[in-house]
């Protein structure tokens, strides 16, 4: 027989692979929630303001209100005319030489245009001296439209509503919010070895980190699986597993991906109709990772069984994916200057951990012992990035960070 001695087809790099998952991204509709539900959902449609805010000349001070002209012509004490609370309408136009006592959030009649606070004057009976030397127009007044006027863009879309989105949603009477849809998820896990957090183990057997590890990662985006199942490692199993799950908006699945003689998922896979888009990246943790496309259009993710590999390829493809479904260009990635010096001995590139240092402008690599290590991720802030041609990253090198946070969106 004769010896094949043409290469391996060249890996796929990471920046390519994100390019082919965005070109699959696609929105899941918009629905309509109450702004009390809206907290870490994605805004679909801007917010425009109803009304000037503030909605008329508002004082920023508990004091008094008087006419500059009266001011500049010297006159230092006023009666005082009417006391104006928060919520209240004046009752008579300010006249000349008269100041109004007015409290914080009042609205300032247009007759008046200078605000004094109550600590600069010395208040008399039914009169106030004031005590300062000099008067600015406008002075402790916010002024109609100043923050943002009627139809003006208030909240941008998209954007993660958090609790200051919902303060400005409120203050312009938003009951309910458009956001967008989540996507219909089913979740797999797989493997023999592989047994409930709560169960008995034997010395060659693992707990189920990653069901934990991926649930808790979707929750941050408000998704939650609504199929989960844990799948031992025969074709049959996986197979009407994943039959079952074919109508859903995104599979997710760890385990089974690699090439062990039991790694049977990317053929599965494949058997029931689903379009491989890569299968292994040129990347370390993560290397064996499978992406497709689901019959219907979803997208399918099946991630390395080790830990740390599964925390890695969600953070790269699959919050890739979701971000650009949700509208946003990606996720946050930063520049921080490296701590200390790294080597790598592989011509991958490679995501480690990181958290970044107190000083906050370096990140401090964190030790892993490899990518099984039940201790990867634990006090990172994210992860720094190596690239594939790059064997040293000196200290004091500017990298690429990737947070673990998606609440810069």
């Amino acid at each position: 027989m004769a010896q094949q001695t043409g290469k391996a087809p060249a890996l796929m790099a990471i920046a390519e692979a994100q390019q082919l998952v965005k070109t699959y991204a696609k929105s899941f509709g918009q629905e309509q929630v109450a702004l009390d539900e809206a907290d870490g959902r994605v805004l679909a449609a801007a917010i425009r303001a109803d009304r000037d805010y503030p909605p008329f000349n508002r004082s920023a001070v508990d004091g008094y209100a008087i006419r500059t002209a009266d001011w500049e012509q010297g006159q230092r004490n006023y009666p005082v005319q009417e006391t104006i609370f928060a919520g209240q309408a004046h009752q008579q136009e300010l006249q000349p030489g008269f100041a109004y006592k007015i409290m914080t959030g009042a609205a300032v009649p247009t007759s008046a245009n200078a605000v004094f606070r109550r600590e600069d004057t010395t208040e008399g009976k039914g009169a106030v001296e004031i005590k300062v030397d000099t008067v600015t127009a406008f002075q402790n007044i916010a002024r109609q439209g100043e923050d943002v006027q009627q139809e003006e863009v208030l909240v941008p879309a998209p954007i993660l509503v958090n609790p200051s989105v919902i303060n400005s949603l409120a203050a312009v009477g938003q009951a309910q919010v458009l956001v967008e849809k989540l996507p219909r998820i089913a979740l797999f896990t797989t493997g023999d070895e592989v047994k409930p957090v709560d169960a008995a183990v034997s010395p060659i057997q693992i707990r189920n980190s990653n069901r934990h590890l991926l649930e808790a990662l979707l929750r941050k985006w408000k998704l939650k699986p609504d199929v989960y199942q844990h799948i031992p490692d025969t074709k049959e199993a996986l197979h009407q597993a994943i039959q079952e799950a074919l109508q859903h908006d995104m599979i997710i699945m760890s385990g089974g991906v690699s090439a062990g003689d039991a790694d049977y998922v990317p053929q599965v896979l494949q058997e029931l109709g689903i379009e491989k888009l890569f299968h292994k990246l040129a990347i370390r943790p993560g290397k064996p990772v499978f992406c497709g496309k689901l019959p219907n259009g979803g997208i399918v993710f099946a991630l390395p069984g080790n830990p740390f590999s599964c925390l890695v390829t969600f953070t790269l493809l699959i919050e890739h994916y979701l971000y650009h479904c949700f509208g946003f260009e990606g996720g946050p990635v930063y520049n921080y200057k490296l701590q200390q010096q790294r080597t790598k001995k592989h011509q991958l590139a490679e995501f480690f951990t990181v958290k970044i240092n107190k000083d906050t402008t370096t990140l401090q690599p964190l030790q892993v012992n490899g990518s099984g290590d039940i201790r990867a991720g634990l006090m990172a802030h994210g992860l720094g990035v190596h690239p594939a041609e790059q064997q040293v990253l000196e200290q004091g090198q500017t990298i690429e960070f990737i947070s673990f946070s998606n609440s810069l969106m």
